[in-house]
């Protein structure tokens, strides 16, 4: 039998749509709450804002996936990519007449909640148009594409918004949006209609009932798991998502053009982190034990430590921008490591038939605690804004307690 080629027409396309599309939601992420924080200089509305965003990805990323099983895959993309050309048309036809905050609030929160029912199906996708031989590496490069795109999407928006200001930006995302729609047009990805005598909701509901089921009942350590992601998200991940943005654009004495393409810069060499965290997973790291995942954490909320004292001790606001990149890249790299050692235990754990909405059910628990924590450092380094080394260390101590205290969790996984 002759192997399938990796590269089909049909998974190319999807892997230029993905380029696209994901290249344009990248800019569109890193520029319209960095405008926010620029014009109203206000840290606690730029917080809020973002959390609100965040909202609707946690609540429509696990619809999504129900929607991917039982609608045409091909069909979401489209309609999706569509939406969103027409949405950010309709944002630049209104920018400047309305309400700025508002605005803002209902484009980023359609964004975010569009990302979170677009990606599920780019997923599913996989599976119905790869053989065995090929998955994995069909999913790497997917990976790899949505990873790249955080990676350059904010390098080449802190460029263009520092030079141009916004109005480029939402030219080129509507232009990538739409391209990505048409190509997708023309994949074809098998699809059964599946016969659901019961609703949207009611199948919502089933699916995550039986999810958490399983946590209660057949594996209590995964919901203990969650509650330490939950926390460590609550103090160490809204803490980078909101301060990165206000210590680089406010906090150090940089001019807004330059200070703009710094934070793109930095949100890249997040993003490289995250990289080099699955790249050293699958070498360094292959055989690191699930036990010692409270290393990872723990180290992580340490490497906060440095950019606090180097704010603390008044040093130059470029030597602070350097210590503010090497901290924050291993803080990604340790954080992904976790991540995949983490989703790996769940994979090995949960039977098949329920991975799909576990992993949906796990990653929508997991990320719940982020928006409160995005409002509650929104507040702080408001209040703080010229000691913000304080708020740093509040979060490296609140981080470094928990890591330490989930070794107990970890020690007692196995059994």
């Amino acid at each position: 039998m002759k192997q399938q080629k990796l590269f089909s027409k049909d998974f190319t396309l999807i892997v230029i749509g993905q380029i696209i599309s994901l290249f344009g939601n990248a800019i569109l992420r890193f520029a319209l709450p960095l405008y926010l924080l620029n014009k109203t200089g206000s840290p606690s509305l730029f917080a809020t804002v973002s959390a609100c965003a965040f909202i609707p990805m946690i609540v429509l990323s696990p619809i999504g996936g129900i929607v991917a099983d039982r609608v045409n895959k091909r069909n979401v993309m489209v309609i999706l990519d569509f939406a969103t050309s027409l949405l950010m048309l309709l944002f630049t036809f209104l920018f400047g007449s309305v309400n700025m905050i508002v605005l803002f609030i209902v484009t980023l929160m359609l964004l975010y909640g569009i990302a979170g029912a677009y990606q599920p199906s780019v997923q599913a996708s996989i599976p119905s148009l790869m053989d065995d031989e090929n998955l994995i590496s069909a999913n790497a490069i997917i990976n790899q594409i949505n990873s790249l795109s955080s990676l350059i999407g904010p390098v080449a928006g802190g460029a263009l918004y520092g030079f141009f200001g916004l109005k480029p930006i939402l030219i080129i995302s509507i232009i990538c949006f739409l391209f990505s729609a048409v190509m997708e047009i023309f994949i074809k990805i098998p699809f059964e209609k599946r016969e659901d005598t019961d609703g949207i909701f009611n199948i919502v509901k089933k699916d995550l009932s039986e999810s958490g089921g399983f946590i209660k009942n057949d594996k209590p350590i995964i919901g203990k798991v969650i509650i330490i992601v939950c926390a460590f998200n609550l103090f160490l991940s809204s803490l980078i998502i909101v301060g990165l943005p206000v210590i680089i654009t406010q906090a150090l004495d940089f001019s807004e053009t330059v200070s703009s393409q710094l934070y793109g810069i930095a949100q890249g060499i997040t993003a490289l982190g995250g990289l080099a965290g699955g790249i050293l997973t699958a070498t360094k790291f292959k055989g690191f034990e699930m036990e010692k995942c409270h290393v990872l954490l723990s180290w992580a909320a340490i490497l906060l430590i440095p950019i606090a004292l180097s704010m603390m001790l008044g040093l130059s606001d470029i030597f602070i921008y350097a210590v503010i990149l090497v901290s924050v890249f291993l803080i990604m790299t340790f954080a992904t490591i976790f991540t995949i050692k983490a989703m790996t235990f769940l994979q090995i754990v949960t039977p098949n038939y329920l991975i799909g909405k576990m992993i949906s059910l796990v990653m929508c628990l997991s990320m719940c605690s982020q928006p409160l924590g995005q409002v509650i450092y929104g507040f702080l380094f408001q209040n703080f804004m010229t000691n913000s080394y304080i708020v740093i260390f509040i979060g490296a101590v609140m981080s470094l307690l928990i890591g330490l205290a989930s070794k107990k969790v970890f020690s007692v996984i196995n059994d």
